[in-house]
């Protein structure tokens, strides 16, 4: 990641998010008596913050509080509602404003802690989920977050929402009230995953809602639960979110030192360079740099050389993902390894890094790259090699000792003389 920050008056050092986790049981006893409420949940495992943790690990809880943070998007908006299909949403709604039952670390690879609930209790084998809300938790208004307000939060996205709630939703198959204060989700069947996804469903005020079409894009202002309020809406320009100095959750355990800005505005931009004509004028606090190339050569403006911003690189350990051609395997045309590797041959990443990119850009070598999990140089070693064993005859060449992507040339590819003409 590369990232430059305008260093003003208003803009003050911060960050926010958040994480949860639980373990299974034995199961010769009988289920009633396995699940036991938890602070979090992980995926598999436990999560690596134990009960009554002080902060999370990457937040610092010192960290100085005030200032403005303005930052860039492409295009504009026409709705404050980010979780149904009509209207272009402006970004930041559904982060700032309302919150879930369980927040999610970015330290660990799908762990979280709860939020909104007090507890998560799952059973054995994750045929069902139960939360359990926090007493002190309230709406910006006031209000507390109810039992209620969940469950109709949960239906309606379910149902009403964006296509993206829908698929989860479809594999619950009833949510119950448990007790004044928990609710239960009971999915049709076990699934390691469906807990998780279920705690990151957004909770919303039942009141401001209900008898109204949920379905309909709105400017309507909604009410959550989170550190933010709405503060002031341009249609298509511009929005701000101010810190509600009454937050509910202001001094739990995953708040402390993020939600560290007064005021967060997003202003909106045609394409991505207006953007950089903004940052580049001071209207901007931070801007993301992904083009090698300009990285190197394009920013000798004002702000750069008198001092008031900082060029920084800033080194994660996050699985790169890839952008590129995928070749899918299960299409008999490519099935061969030959076939795939013919054309992996043919393309020169090496010309094509140069010409776009000063050939500064590193080579993504796999879906992994950056990561532990990615592919290293030289033959399989320690458990990769025992687990690959007994397949060694049939794996492609190249798997058990290792295999190097085709370095390409600083020329363009021209076909040889015998073009056209196989052997």
């Amino acid at each position: 990641m590369r990232i430059f920050k305008n260093l003003n008056k208003s803009a003050i050092r911060g960050a926010a998010l958040g994480v949860l986790t639980l373990t299974g049981g034995v199961a010769s006893m009988p289920l009633a008596t396995l699940a036991e409420p938890a602070h979090g949940i992980a995926i598999y495992g436990e999560p690596a913050l134990q009960q009554g943790f002080a902060h999370l690990p990457y937040a610092n809880p010192d960290a100085p509080k005030g200032g403005t943070i303005r930052m860039a998007e492409p295009g504009g908006f026409d709705s404050l509602k980010p979780w149904v299909l009509k209207g272009n949403a402006a970004w930041g709604v559904g982060v700032h404003v309302t919150e879930s039952l369980m927040m999610r670390s970015i330290d660990e690879p799908f762990s979280l802690y709860g939020l909104l609930a007090e507890t998560i209790e799952v059973a054995p084998d994750r045929a069902w989920v139960e939360f359990t809300l926090r007493e002190e938790a309230r709406f910006s208004d006031g209000s507390p977050v109810t039992v209620d307000d969940v469950i109709w939060s949960y239906e309606t996205l379910g149902t009403q929402g964006h296509p993206r709630y829908l698929a989860a939703w479809s594999r619950v198959d009833r949510i119950e009230a448990t007790g004044p204060r928990s609710v239960r989700l009971t999915f049709t069947e076990p699934d390691r995953e469906l807990p998780l996804l279920m705690g990151l469903r957004p909770i919303l005020k039942k009141a401001q809602w209900e008898g109204q079409d949920f379905t309909t894009s709105s400017l309507e202002a909604p009410i959550g639960s989170g550190a933010y309020v709405v503060d002031q809406v341009e249609p298509g320009r511009s929005i701000s979110f101010r810190r509600n100095p009454d937050y509910w959750g202001r001094d739990l355990p995953l708040m402390a030192g993020v939600n560290n800005f007064d005021v967060i505005r997003y202003d909106y931009f045609a394409d991505a360079n207006a953007m950089f004509e903004a940052f580049k004028a001071g209207a901007v606090t931070v801007w993301r740099e992904l083009s090698a190339q300009k990285w190197a050569g394009e920013y000798g403006f004002p702000l750069m050389t008198d001092g008031r911003a900082v060029q920084a690189e800033i080194p994660n350990e996050r699985p790169s993902g890839i952008v590129g051609l995928v070749m899918n395997s299960r299409n008999p045309a490519f099935a061969d390894w030959r076939v795939r590797q013919a054309l992996i041959e043919m393309f020169n990443f090496r010309f094509i890094n140069q010409t776009l990119n000063g050939g500064a850009d590193p080579r993504i070598t796999s879906y992994f790259s950056n990561s532990v999990l990615a592919m290293e140089d030289g033959p399989a070693t320690g458990r990769v090699a025992d687990l690959l064993a007994p397949f060694a005859a049939d794996l492609p060449p190249g798997t058990m000792d290792g295999y190097a992507l085709p370095e390409g040339r600083t020329a363009p590819w021209t076909a040889p003389a015998c073009a056209g003409r196989w052997p």
